[in-house]
């Protein structure tokens, strides 16, 4: 529990100063900081060996750097920002998956420590969509919003958060058939995950794996 928690906890964080605070040199550094810490709370609730978890580090700080770096030169463009903070995202969502496994073979049973794991990768889709929908919109050359919105870090997070949960407000909308494709696409995650893995966690919830019954044995059978 302790460590999805802790997981869970630095994800809400880099939720909140993606979505609250205003776009800034320290806002984006930040962000970056938190996404790698995210990274790697996923990879040591999932208990990897040492030297993945050292990989991770090491590319949690190069993305941290590089964010550094244009933050006080302006060397490194704000797509190339956006594609490097998806990567250590989209390495998240398998690490958490593979932690919540192991604890579920551990356990033999559903601990609240599953439901913060599939929680945390949740919040994890939806951020991984939000880096790719900036991204798109910074290298694409066109904007990703229809009606030209422009497409800043808060509303790329609101607009993969609502369409996530399959909510779509409508105020946004993406312009190209790239980002109608992966607006459905991440609709149907966030559907089927909410009807599946969560609905089955949360049900089972205290309950133990049920063992495979055993064919009674030779004697047993004689008597």
């Amino acid at each position: 529990m302790e460590r999805y928690g802790v997981l869970l906890a630095a994800i809400t964080a880099s939720f909140a100063v993606q979505g609250a605070v205003a776009p800034s040199s320290a806002q984006r550094v930040v962000v970056s900081g938190l996404v790698g810490g995210s990274l790697l709370l996923a990879f040591w609730a999932a208990g990897v060996s040492p030297r993945l978890l050292l990989l991770a580090g090491a590319l949690a700080g190069i993305v941290l750097a590089l964010s550094v770096v244009r933050a006080l030169t302006g060397g490194v463009g704000e797509g190339a920002t956006r594609l490097m903070n998806a990567v250590l995202v989209a390495l998240g969502p398998p690490a958490v998956a593979l932690g919540v496994v192991r604890s579920l073979r551990a356990t033999g049973a559903v601990r609240i420590e599953a439901v913060m794991g599939v929680l945390s990768l949740y919040m994890l889709l939806g951020m991984l969509f939000a880096f790719v929908f900036g991204t798109i919109d910074q290298l694409g050359g066109d904007p990703f919003f229809a009606g030209g919105s422009p497409a800043t870090v808060s509303r790329c997070l609101y607009f993969s958060f609502t369409t996530l949960a399959t909510v779509g407000y409508g105020d946004l909308t993406a312009r190209s058939d790239l980002g109608h494709t992966l607006a459905v696409l991440e609709a149907l995650i966030g559907q089927i995950y909410l009807v599946t893995v969560v609905s089955l966690i949360v049900s089972n919830l205290g309950r133990r794996a049920r063992r495979a019954r055993r064919d009674p044995s030779p004697s047993a059978s004689a008597d």
